[in-house]
């Protein structure tokens, strides 16, 4: 049998086997209020298997992090029972799940911000659309945060992973890639400072470490992921040394003990392989610098999956598209069995279709 599907630490309790469903917004929380309501708690438990993992979809931590209407939030104490009907769900069927945390950055506009204007490190242009009540739009142009702004988006992301502790989750994934905000302070080609923040690499992950070390004063050892992109050029991101700007930061996250590095591997639009059917280069390469546990996401198939585990590359592989349509994903992946193709059309927003009405494999079979 695959190692995929063997048992590995978390410190305070074990998953029985690898495969973690990925975060992916899928913009279905109640408004007004970015409420998580009975058909996101209906989601995740469809999707809950003894022992596995789940991510949470990105999840802003305050107003200001807010880009895509529909995402569900964690910026105010009246999203916490809504989260609790999620996570009951899940511990209902013996799963975990963590709450990624999330701001967007400059990736927004003033009508989800309650008018204000985004912030990010830089006041830079770059073109980029967001979901709002108008669908996708171009984004407001961004301020850059005043330094004395900062330990505030710090103290943002700690009452985040206090709520989500209240919530029950059993843990918190601190969203550094995707160009939002912490990726943003992290590449030099958005982060043009000449404070504590930006210039050197040191200065430029500061945010990042800072905002890990709030989270984990929350939750303690073993309960905080981090998710990095080392790769990505979403949001007009770019480096000019990525191996050694997130070898760097990768290194500094060592300390913290952590529950997992969550790495995103670059992948083709419409294809199911990293790019060009290469190994997980990202992942690879970040562990020259990282001692724990590391998930791997990206467009990975169940014989890619399979052996980047068996290789030690990574410890886990995290799964997205092919989870949205398929509920019992690791079952149908440790017995070989065929997927359900998902529905891209129903990604971003809308009910219940492309969203709780794919069937596991045993009842595909009974109707059959």
């Amino acid at each position: 049998m695959s190692k995929l599907y063997t048992p590995i630490d978390f410190g305070s309790f074990t998953l029985k086997h690898r495969v973690v469903q990925a975060p992916l917004t899928r913009l279905r929380s109640e408004q007004p209020g970015d409420i998580p309501g009975d058909l996101m708690a209906t989601h995740y438990g469809q999707r809950a298997s003894d022992g596995g993992l789940q991510i949470a979809e990105a999840t802003p931590v305050s107003i200001l992090g807010r880009g895509y209407l529909g995402a569900p939030g964690i910026y105010d104490d009246a999203q916490i029972a809504g989260w609790k009907k999620v996570t009951n769900a899940v511990h209902a069927k013996g799963g975990k799940i963590f709450l990624q945390l999330w701001h967007v950055g400059r990736q927004s506009h003033v009508d989800m911000t309650n008018r204000q204007q985004p912030v990010a490190p830089s006041a830079l242009p770059f073109d980029q659309i967001v979901f709002t009540k108008d669908g996708w739009v171009p984004v407001s142009p961004a301020r850059a945060l005043e330094t004395s702004e900062i330990p505030g988006i710090v103290e943002d992301f700690r009452r985040g992973a206090e709520r989500a502790k209240r919530a029950g989750f059993d843990g918190v994934e601190v969203h550094g890639a995707n160009g939002y905000l912490l990726d943003q302070f992290l590449q030099d080609g958005s982060n043009k400072r000449t404070d504590a923040y930006g210039g050197t690499v040191e200065n430029r992950a500061r945010l990042l470490l800072e905002i890990t070390e709030a989270a984990a004063s929350v939750w303690g050892k073993n309960r905080v992921g981090v998710r990095l992109g080392p790769s990505g050029t979403y949001g007009s991101m770019s480096d000019s040394n990525p191996e050694a700007t997130f070898g760097y930061a990768a290194d500094q996250l060592n300390k913290f003990d952590l529950a997992y590095l969550h790495i995103i591997e670059p992948r083709i639009v419409g294809s199911e392989a990293p790019v060009e059917g290469k190994p997980p280069v990202a992942a690879a390469q970040i562990r020259k610098s990282y001692k724990g546990r590391i998930i791997a996401a990206g467009g990975f198939d169940r014989e890619g999956a399979e052996a980047i585990v068996e290789n030690g590359t990574v410890d886990l592989v995290a799964f997205g598209r092919h989870f949205s349509a398929n509920p019992d994903l690791p079952y149908r992946l440790k017995n070989d069995l065929p997927l359900n193709k998902y529905d891209r059309d129903s990604f971003w927003g809308g009910d219940y279709r492309g969203y709780t009405d794919f069937k596991p494999y045993e009842k595909v079979l009974e109707d059959a």
